[in-house]
């Protein structure tokens, strides 16, 4: 089977399909209203520290296990090792994809309706109390919300039945160039905004006097969550990379240009809140409820509505298929069930769950009442996946290349069989990877909860 496993093309094939994985929602959804939540620029330091000590050590080290084994994330550390303890990597890789996906095909489903609103020209002349009456609409349910994610899924489904190279290959080469143009069109739109200043200033202006312990903690669950390690995402998408492919170079190239779409988008969103005159931290209704707002006052609003909204769908919908590639991977190749079939079959499952999440998301929804642990299902899955399952997976990823397995796999893999001469960064990455990213994660993780 490993020998017949379909591979990316070319290095540019693997650094847009990895990018994309990192490229989604987590960029112009969760990343703007999470740096609005904790300080705007003293975050944005705090997370790229975590970027580069924590997350990227943890994704070059599931680049090697998934090229090493070119196996699914169960497959992979079953395979690596006969240490069966490991193999809750793969348990939790894949529990990890679910509840993700979960909730995130909810948050998929509610851009999909804002293509729709923004085509329409739902948001012309709106006012503020009705543009929370939309999207009180759209996430309130009983039918509509679940429709959409419903929708979502089949899109992605339709994508992975083509493979590989004609699929996820084909979709993201052509789509992350026009998302990130179209993103910077809306960024440069933003900037010449009156006032747009205090946007700016709020990105990238520290303030220390705004660091907790609360903000590393959010910084670490969203550089896990955007660089898309501890789901088993990247172990999957690396077992179809090159063999000449370098590892380290990727995850350095994914890492920076993930950022730095972070950051456009930030710009592309926070100029415009301070012009006219919203607040940063308007939480995750951020992108629904103050950015329709915007457009509905800005000259041109309607065009630049559609824009964005196409461009957010875009990133949702890759990041959406590389989660779901976890599943029909591991689905596929160990239960040996054809891959439309296991397509199916985690549809159903997703939306099953997922409309649990559909309709506990909106206050006043129908399981709106149900918690666990005092929880939301839509934030249960959402909090289980950010504080418990990436950090655990990271962390025992990075114990597992790190301490595990022969350092001379791990460092086959880093150097491409010696051909890369590379030995000192190697080594800096493996001394990482051994102490330091483990340690961090395992402090912060500890730290969470006492």
């Amino acid at each position: 089977m490993e020998e017949n496993r379909e591979k990316f093309s070319s290095g540019l094939a693997v650094f847009f399909a990895t990018l994309s994985s990192c490229v989604g929602l987590g960029n112009i959804w969760m990343f703007p209203y999470v740096v609005g939540e904790n300080g705007g620029a003293t975050f944005i330091l705090i997370y790229l520290a975590c970027v580069l000590i924590i997350g990227l050590p943890t994704l070059i080290s599931e680049f090697a296990l998934g090229r090493q084994t070119r196996k699914n994330i169960y497959g992979a550390v079953s395979s690596i090792t006969d240490k069966k303890m490991f193999r809750v990597i793969g348990i939790f890789g894949v529990t990890a994809s679910f509840c993700m996906l979960f909730f995130y095909t909810v948050v998929t489903g509610w851009v999909y309706s804002y293509v729709f609103k923004a085509l329409t020209g739902a948001f012309k002349g709106a006012d503020a109390q009705q543009v929370a009456t939309m999207f009180n609409q759209t996430s309130l349910g009983p039918i509509s919300p679940i429709l959409w994610q419903l929708l979502a899924l089949v899109v992605g489904g339709v994508i992975l039945t083509m493979g590989v190279k004609s699929g996820i290959e084909k979709l993201t080469k052509t789509l992350m160039p026009v998302l990130i143009v179209l993103l910077a069109l809306c960024a440069i739109r933003s900037v010449s905004l009156p006032n747009a200043m205090g946007g700016i200033d709020f990105l990238f202006k520290p303030d220390f006097s705004k660091v907790t312990f609360s903000v590393f903690l959010s910084a670490l669950g969203l550089a896990f969550f955007k660089l898309s390690v501890g789901t088993g995402s990247m172990v999957t998408y690396s077992s179809y990379f090159t063999d000449d492919n370098n590892l380290i170079a990727t995850g350095a190239k994914v890492a920076v240009a993930d950022t730095c779409v972070s950051l456009i988008a930030g710009i592309a969103i926070f100029p415009a809140v301070f012009s006219f005159g919203q607040t940063p931290a308007s939480g995750p209704g951020l992108l629904f409820n103050t950015v329709p707002l915007i457009f509905s006052k800005m000259p041109g609003g309607t065009i630049l509505a559609v824009v964005f909204f196409l461009l957010t769908a875009m990133a949702a919908t890759m990041a959406m298929i590389s989660i779901m590639e976890v599943l029909i991977a591991t689905f596929s190749e160990q239960f040996k069930i054809g891959r439309v079939k296991a397509i199916i079959i985690n549809i159903i499952i997703i939306i099953v769950f997922g409309s649990l999440a559909s309709l506990s998301a909106n206050p006043d929804a129908p399981l709106a009442n149900v918690t666990i642990f005092g929880l939301t299902f839509f934030d249960f899955f959402n909090a289980i996946i950010s504080n418990v399952l990436l950090p655990i997976n990271g962390f025992l990823v990075t114990i597992l290349m790190g301490h595990v397995i022969s350092n001379k796999v791990y460092t086959s893999q880093l150097t491409n069989d010696g051909t890369l001469k590379n030995e000192k960064l190697v080594n800096f990455i493996t001394f990482l990877v051994r102490y330091i990213t483990p340690a961090l994660i395992l402090i912060v993780f500890v730290k969470s909860f006492i």
